[in-house]
């Protein structure tokens, strides 16, 4: 006699095929969901961090390249922890981005912001 299977979501007994594990498309949904949310969360939540960031830049710096202070880059929600990638220049600045913005901790908590221009291919 065959052992019973059971729904790997909510354990029903299940009948029909030998290789079936949920019992309906909803219990399938519902365990993948739950199986992946952690993760993905953690994703969505770093992508909108650094989204943020970029919109707090972008905002401050309608020009392409202006001074500002770090009080008030905190001030508005920017997180120092998250960015990009990070540029060296040849005289040993480092200046952090977020996508196509990015700044450079300058003396005095005074934060240069740029945008990175592209160039034509």
């Amino acid at each position: 006699m065959p052992e019973e299977r059971f729904c790997l979501d909510c354990g029903t007994v299940l009948h029909g095929r030998s290789d079936k594990k949920f019992c309906d498309d909803q219990c399938r949904n519902n365990y993948n969901n739950q199986l992946n949310s952690d993760s993905y969360n953690l994703v969505r939540n770093i992508n909108n961090t650094l989204k943020r960031n970029r919109r707090i830049m972008e905002e401050l710096n309608p020009s392409g390249k202006t001074k500002t202070t770090r009080k008030k880059l905190l001030g508005k929600g920017f997180d120092f922890d998250y960015i990009t990638s990070i540029y060296q220049t040849k005289t040993g600045s480092t200046y952090n981005f977020c996508y196509e913005y990015g700044y450079l901790l300058l003396d005095n908590d005074e934060i240069l912001l740029v945008k990175r221009e592209e160039k034509d291919v």
